[in-house]
């Protein structure tokens, strides 16, 4: 599975974003992770493609909103009243269904990643 990443940029404080992620297959999970400079990569968002279950990390909870569109197999990141502290590569990843619960929060829980994109939030 491919993933190809997109929608990244500068924005200011309190801005929105939407960023992208269209896979070249389906899998059982996509996820969302940001990484800052200096630091680990963390969790943002996943769905569950069947379903469309989601979840959030705590600092994202009621700014971001993860979404797919089956058709098209590209899941999307709305990301609103945007931080200085969101800067970051973003990067999104597929996971199997072997590998649910848990795993959803954690960069062990998938197999494929992309290629990232960087979100600037200026002050």
């Amino acid at each position: 599975v491919q993933l190809q990443a997109s929608g990244g940029g500068l924005v200011q404080a309190g801005g929105s974003l939407r960023l992208s992620c269209a896979a070249s297959g389906r899998t059982f999970s996509m996820g969302w992770f940001r990484q800052a400079p200096g630091k680990e990569r963390e969790f943002v968002a996943v769905i569950i493609w069947s379903g469309g279950s989601t979840y959030y990390a705590d600092s994202v909870k009621g700014r971001f909103t993860i979404s797919s569109d089956n058709a098209k197999n590209t899941v999307y990141l709305q990301m609103s009243s945007l931080k200085p502290e969101d800067t970051a590569v973003y990067y999104c990843a597929a996971g199997p269904p072997q590998r649910a619960g848990t795993y959803y929060f954690s960069t062990l829980g998938y197999d494929y990643w992309g290629q990232g994109t960087l979100v600037t939030v200026s002050s």
